[in-house]
């Protein structure tokens, strides 16, 4: 398959020495051109179709994008706000992704989307797969603002990712931000340049060769037809740094609130309600001792060397959380995990939130977003911003609750939720910049709404009203407390987490003596924070994703024993290959816990029995 001047004429599904047997005219000597880019590649995980051709308008691709269900969900929502003098109105522009392309093909639909909306092609590439500049990177200030502006509009098009590119006058190529793709190029005496993912694609004597090369991790390669020369990265990334005051519009614009993610201060347990409060949340002995005592006494994740025989949420006789229906998917084909210790600098929990503006523009206000460096809100995170007063920045907190006390549960909280969608919708049409989803103001007559479904609930009918991207999404809930929740909660659509019953938790723990009493409060909740942050990581490492911004409102799950009624309402297109569970279980679930919760003479835990067996506990498959 061949593309000249960016003509998508040659593409075909046919071997590599037929291709000149069936385009006669490029065996043509009276073709010419000053530049080709040529891609060859087998089918390994989609069978062949010519649908599925290269669509070669200005990208040719080779590996795979692991974040593509989240990119595509972003510019979903993006076509609600985009707006172009050279394109005009949204309505016009949709879809921008061809409905059934393949991960090339979308990824080429929007740099060309970019690019007809007046960036240039290098910018482009530039925004949807930048190089890694956290703070340990050595680059110039202008550079890293143009990134962390950019970060403000569009999240990274991440995998094991090489991409040539071209618009008839310069052709270049850029690899991901860990360069697990190799490219490299020779250039001849004769001012030849080749460039491929392996060397000797074309025969040359050795002595003709003027200079060989590969490209580095982020970095890109570009010619000028024109000009007739090598653009270096350097040259190129720092005139589109400077081509606008990007350094400038950050400082002046970026929210950073006072204070926010200081070191925590110690909360303590309300010793009347925590227990009550611990059973409402189904909570259990287990999970305090082997999960969260071990997170705040050495900041790491508990790790088992055994594989999980415990029943699967739906067939098991116990309440269990909507989280246990979930398990994450995994990157395919020849998609390595990325290791997150090893390669901890390209990765990154930084994300902007806010309201998103028009794609197609740049303006100081697109980076006018609260910056959180990590996902995970302590409880002083949120004093702090509830305190913030901004006019540009409304901040509005909804109630996640349900009647515990009505007689139709399923329609209960069926209703429940499209009242949480409605209040989320008048609130941003009110001019609110963050929504707050809270389980807090819970009691004996309000029952919480599973976090994972009221966060799934509000993005989803976001999208469907147009107002996805229109304000940023916080979830406040006592139900979070394993790596997994936090991953889930993210990848559903939140932008941040604050678990304000683990804090307490810690306080309870140290009074009981499960904790040392020798380690502040202070710390041991930092620990805690320090160990979801590193499982987040691996989490995301697992699919050979490195930025929490691509991995947002990705669905990068598999929903195993719930209803495909469920899933087409609150939790669409989450692949689901069996059915489950429906609204009227989930509220049963939830109002069995509440239930044990607000029963008189009820005041412990109970044991659990999900890592280790006991006969009053989950049934496990070697018993």
């Amino acid at each position: 398959m061949l593309t000249v001047l960016s003509n998508d004429r040659y593409k075909g599904m046919f071997h590599a020495q037929q291709l000149f047997d069936y385009y006669g005219d490029l065996a043509d000597e009276r073709t010419t051109t000053a530049l080709a880019v040529v891609h060859q590649r087998y089918s390994t995980n989609t069978f062949p179709s010519w649908a599925l051709a290269q669509p070669f308008r200005m990208i040719a691709h080779n590996g795979e994008f692991n974040t593509l269900s989240g990119n595509a969900h972003a510019m979903r929502a993006r076509q609600f706000q985009m707006r172009s003098n050279a394109l005009g109105a949204a309505d016009d522009l949709a879809p921008v992704l061809i409905p059934g392309g393949s991960d090339s093909a979308w990824f080429d639909n929007v740099a060309e989307l970019l690019v007809r909306g007046g960036r240039s092609l290098p910018h482009s590439v530039m925004m949807m797969i930048p190089e890694a500049f956290g703070s340990a990177y050595h680059m110039s200030i202008d550079k890293r603002a143009f990134y962390e502006y950019h970060a403000a509009i569009m999240e990274p098009w991440d995998g094991p990712a090489a991409v040539l590119f071209t618009d008839g006058r310069i052709v270049g190529g850029t690899l991901d931000r860990n360069g697990l793709r190799p490219c490299r190029f020779a250039v001849t005496n004769d001012d030849l340049l080749v460039m491929a993912s392996e060397t000797g694609v074309m025969d040359y004597p050795p002595e003709n060769v003027k200079m060989l090369g590969r490209l580095q991790p982020g970095r890109m390669f570009l010619v000028d037809t024109v000009e007739g020369r090598i653009v270096t990265d350097n040259e190129m990334k720092s005139k589109i740094a400077r081509q606008k005051p990007y350094r400038r519009w950050l400082s002046e614009n970026r929210i950073e609130l006072r204070g926010l993610f200081h070191a925590s201060r110690a909360v303590r347990s309300d010793q009347e309600t925590i227990s009550q409060r611990l059973r409402m949340f189904g909570y259990t002995r287990e999970e305090l001792r082997m999960i969260l005592a071990p997170m705040a006494r050495n900041g790491q994740e508990p790790l088992g060397s055994m594989g999980n025989d415990a029943a699967l949420a739906v067939l098991s006789d116990r309440p269990r959380l909507l989280f246990d229906y979930f398990q994450q998917l995994f990157a395919q084909v020849t998609n390595p995990p990325i290791d997150p210790l090893r390669e901890g600098l390209v990765m990154s929990l930084m994300q902007f939130v806010g309201k998103q503006r028009n794609l197609l523009a740049e303006t100081p206000e697109h980076c006018r977003q609260l910056k959180l460096p990590h996902p995970i809100l302590a409880n002083d995170d949120m004093d702090r911003l509830r305190e913030a007063h901004r006019d540009d920045f409304r901040i509005v907190t909804v109630d996640m609750l349900f009647d515990a006390q009505a007689d139709a549960h399923g329609r209960e909280l069926a209703d429940a939720l499209d009242a949480l969608g409605d209040e989320a919708a008048r609130a941003i049409e009110g001019g609110a910049s963050l929504l707050i989803l809270s389980d807090r103001g819970s009691s004996s007559c309000r029952a919480p709404i599973p976090s994972l479904l009221a966060t799934a609930a509000v993005h989803q009918g976001l999208l469907r009203r147009g107002l996805l991207g229109e304000a940023g999404l916080v979830i406040e809930t006592g139900e979070a407390r394993e790596v997994m929740h936090y991953c889930l909660l993210c990848g559903f659509g939140a932008n941040a987490v604050n678990p304000y019953l683990a804090p307490e938790l810690i306080d309870e723990l140290q009074h009981r003596g499960d904790l040392p009493t020798e380690i502040d409060t202070e710390n041991l909740i930092d620990n805690m924070i320090a160990a979801i942050k590193k499982g987040i990581l691996k989490t995301i490492s697992k699919m050979g994703i490195s930025t929490l911004r691509s991995y947002c409102g990705a669905q990068l799950f598999e929903a195993i024993g719930i209803s495909q009624d469920v899933i087409d309402e609150y939790f669409t297109g989450t692949s689901s290959r069996i059915g489950g569970v429906g609204l009227d279980e989930i509220a049963a679930e939830v109002l069995s816990r509440h239930t044990v919760a607000h029963a008189d003479g009820v005041d412990t835990l109970d044991f659990g029995g999900e890592y280790h067996y006991r006969t009053d506990g989950e049934k496990h498959l070697w018993t």
